[in-house]
């Protein structure tokens, strides 16, 4: 971050005028009596000339009190405030310097030096702590505050007299702090582990305030008076908290499923990191590390998203002019530093002036406070009338829709815009094909692990009827009983399924055309128009329409000026200054006052011109609009745009109804899909394990009926042979049984695992256990969120009638990872949306819902 450099000064006797003027205009007495208040001004004036002898907090106190100073002195010695003579030298470009005799020239760049210490605070805080962080953005708010009241009360004079950059860098000051305040408030949300949203919004607007901060320093004169690192500091900061923006927001699209604007936005944000560093010279390198530290998380999590998308989301990037701005948050404002350096209170001198005096002008000040207040509330009650007749006569929207302009209330039209950017009722269709295509998938899984048990089941049967009671291998009914299970209750979910998707596509029939009004574009053709009266007996509507909007252009012309009128009692207030004509005054104080007060009389009169002229013209309008309202039968409009509201208020509900259905139904086949291709697999592993054993039982059974196998090796069961290794049979038995089984077809050979056993000492059991222990998991078509009361609810959830099976039963099967978390809960039905989404940078087993986006 960035602090800045206090104005340095040379040596001014501001004790020695001021006690000659006293001296001279009042007495020697006066003089002597305001002594201790010379000695005060000249000592603050004495320590602002050696600031390398105070720490930041107590010089930003002797500013505090220095200015207050001035501020006491400027009205009470006018002579002198104008005459003194003060020389500072510029903060950027020390060899410069500007010398003024005005009083005014002291206090700006006293307030100059009072942003700079609070800045010099700020960056010397350790925001590695939360108090530090609190400390740091405080600062950065009263500096800016003092760079914004510099900004404000800097006249021309001053500014010419500074090189004529004294509103412009104050400018740029101010935001530059703003900026920094911020960003030490975002320090605070990561820290705190804030959602990536308000993350996102707190980063938009730090970018935002450096944004503006570089505009000023990239424009003259501020091009030629600030260090070029200055400016791509302060640029190399915007575009990565813009970037960082989209970094957070893109965390927050992701867990919402929204894979295509993720990726969009990764993009954006990187290209401006890539653009700002091109330009980034003479940048610190913590500022450079951080920049590349992020500019590598995104890359990392722009290449996740974009494997995402291609492998199951397959949904369009979209451009990034069509991309709406990202929403930012401020929360830093500058201090108002007028309050912090208010004089009022301050007794400095307080025997120049006397109290009466200063009692008296008290109450003239509450005199104009009182006229403002009360001509104040005039004005806000006129508007306020004024907005709630318009409304009440629904005006300006009848005549805007007798000239086509209709519009929609603005929630109806955003829920529209939504529907219509998701593909709208046109697109259903084809994410209905989307459902249809993913079940019918579905289906060929599963009939082809099916076939691919009933195959081997029925090779197994051959065997055992042509070998008898030599082919001991267990029954492969027996072994795939849990298999053939799971099969059942997938193909029972299946047909659940089937029925849902059937509701589904019987729903959108039966809704397409109260959904069909949302294709309209833009939707406001949809709206009944405001017709012209089919016959007309004297021809004098347009004159109706053009009086009324004549009326109506008056109104909005008496807002404008009550709107002025308004600003102009504030302005004349704050310049009301009578201070000099109440010290100067030997008569009447009450007679000044009158006088004084009576140049309110006139802007009190034009807002009571301005009220009554209202009052006519909303009677008139009132008249007119019922003329109106007659001829072009405005009645019968107002009740069938209602209908129309109403009409397409019911047609996004059922298209979002339908919509989450889609969806829901979407993630289960896909989660469904999972988990038949891993039952698949275990069946195959099954198939190739069983005829490994077939054609090694075959060879056991062969050598048996030759008589090759002899009584002192028999043992429980049989051998396997090593992998790779025959078995020695003999070439001339003619025994009808060995002829016999020469000619049995055996099964397709498979690739045998990678394990062997010594055929003697390690024999193998018989395949009555299988290799896995753990019970199947359950599946049901569809998860609760599936709609509300969905078609996939209707159904009772085939797996609540089965408990589960406990480890160690035969032929059990691991649980699938994640299974149970998103879709399913056996001890508690979970609500729509219920479960959490799974951490950005940990990929979920299973797409989570709305995994599809019409393309």
């Amino acid at each position: 971050m960035l602090a800045v450099h206090e104005k340095k000064t040379t040596a001014t006797d501001i004790y020695r005028p001021l006690r000659n003027y006293i001296a001279l205009n009042y007495s020697e007495r006066d003089a002597q009596s305001a002594e201790d208040d010379l000695e005060s001004i000249r000592n603050l004036r004495s320590e602002l000339e050696s600031p390398a002898s105070s720490t930041p907090d107590l010089r930003r106190d002797q500013l505090h009190s220095y200015f207050k100073a001035l501020t006491l002195i400027e009205p009470r010695f006018p002579t002198v405030a104008s005459s003194l003579s003060f020389t500072w030298y510029d903060a950027f470009k020390p060899n410069k310097k500007a010398t003024l005799s005005s009083i005014q020239f002291e206090k700006a760049a006293i307030l100059f030096n009072l942003g700079a210490v609070y800045s010099q605070i700020a960056l010397s805080a350790d925001r590695g702590k939360g108090e530090g962080i609190k400390v740091a953005c405080n600062a950065f708010q009263a500096a800016a505050g003092a760079f914004g009241l510099l900004k404000e009360t800097a006249s021309l004079k001053v500014a010419a007299a500074g090189g004529g950059t004294v509103p412009e860098s104050a400018g740029m000051l101010e935001r530059l702090m703003l900026a920094q305040a911020q960003e030490c408030f975002f320090e605070k949300v990561i820290g705190d582990g804030k959602p990536p949203g308000l993350c996102s919004k707190v980063a938009r607007q730090v970018g935002l305030y450096y944004e503006e901060a570089y505009a000023a320093l990239n424009s003259a004169p501020l091009n030629q008076h600030f260090d070029r690192t200055w400016i791509s500091h302060v640029q190399l900061k915007s575009a990565q908290f813009y970037a960082e923006s989209c970094y957070r927001y893109a965390l927050e699209l992701h867990s919402k499923d929204e894979i295509a604007e993720e990726i969009a936005r990764l993009k954006i944000g990187l290209g401006a990191l890539s653009d700002a560093k091109k330009s980034a010279k003479g940048v610190a390198a913590p500022l450079l590390d951080s920049v590349s530290k992020l500019e590598s998380n995104m890359n990392r999590n722009l290449e996740r998203a974009v494997k995402e998308n291609d492998r199951v989301y397959l949904q369009r990037v979209p451009a990034a002019s069509s991309l709406s701005t990202l929403p930012a948050a401020s929360l830093v404002k500058p201090v108002p530093m007028a309050e912090v350096l208010d004089a009022s209170k301050e007794r400095m001198f307080s025997g120049i002036v006397p109290d009466t005096s200063a009692k008296a002008l008290s109450r003239y000040t509450e005199m104009v406070d009182d006229i403002i207040r009360t001509q104040a509330e005039k004005l806000q009650q006129g508007s306020e009338i004024t907005r709630v007749k318009l409304k009440e006569m629904d005006l300006p929207d009848s005549i805007l829709a007798l000239e086509g302009n209709i519009t929609l209330p603005m929630d109806l039209k955003e829920d529209v815009e939504a529907v219509q950017i998701s593909g709208g009722p046109s697109g259903l269709e084809a994410e209905l094909q989307q459902l249809r295509d993913l079940r019918r998938v579905n289906q060929e899984l599963l009939v082809q692990t099916e076939e691919a048990l009933q195959k081997e089941a029925s090779e197994d049967a051959q065997f055992r009827t042509q070998f008898g009671s030599r082919w001991t291998r267990p029954q492969s009914s027996t072994l795939t009983k849990n298999l053939q299970d799971r099969l059942n209750r997938f193909a029972a979910n299946l047909k659940q399924a089937t029925d849902s998707d059937a509701r589904i596509e019987r729903s959108v029939r039966e809704n397409a055309a109260l959904m069909a009004i949302l294709d309209h574009t833009p939707i406001e053709s949809a709206l009944p128009s405001l017709a012209r009266p089919i016959m007309s007996l004297d021809s004098n509507e347009d004159a109706i329409v053009g009086a009324l909007k004549q009326s109506l252009r008056q109104l909005e012309n008496l807002g404008a000026h009550r709107a002025g009128l308004e600003d102009m009692l504030r302005e004349m207030k704050r310049k009301d200054d009578i201070l000099p004509k109440l010290m100067a005054s030997t008569g009447s104080q009450e007679d000044l006052f009158r006088k004084e007060i009576t140049k309110y009389d006139h802007i009190c009169e034009e807002i009571a011109q301005n009220i009554e002229a209202q009052e006519n013209l909303l009677l008139q309008i009132q008249a007119q609009n019922d003329e109106f309202a007659s001829v072009f039968n405005l009645e019968d409009y107002k009740v069938s745009r209602e209908k129309c509201y109403k009409q397409i208020a019911a047609a996004i509900a059922k298209y979002r109804e339908i919509k989450e259905n889609i969806n829901e139904g979407l993630k289960f086949y896909v989660t469904l899909q999972d988990a038949i291709t891993n039952v698949k697999q275990q069946c195959s592993d099954f198939v190739m394990t069983r005829n490994i054993q077939c054609r090694e039982m075959i060879e056991d059974v062969q050598r048996q009926m030759a008589g090759l196998n002899f009584s002192s090796n028999v043992k429980t069961g049989y051998n396997y042979p090593v992998p790779g290794q025959s078995n020695q049979q003999p070439r001339n038995s003619s025994s009808p049984q060995t002829s016999s089984l020469q000619n049995i077809s055996q099964p397709p050979s498979q690739p045998q695992p990678p394990y062997s056993h010594s055929p003697v000492d390690h024999p193998r059991p018989a395949y009555s256990q299988p290799p896995y222990s753990h019970s199947p998991e359950h599946l049901r078509p569809y998860s609760p969120a599936y709609g509300q009361q969905t078609p996939y609810q209707a159904a009772n959830n085939p797996y609540q009638q089965h408990p589960q099976q406990a480890h160690g039963h035969e032929y059990g099967q691991p649980a699938y990872p994640g299974w149970r978390g998103p879709y399913y809960n056996p001890q508690q039905m979970q609500q729509p949306g219920s479960h959490p989404p799974p951490p950005y940078n940990v990929p979920s087993p299973y797409p989570p819902q709305g995994y599809y986006r019409p393309q």
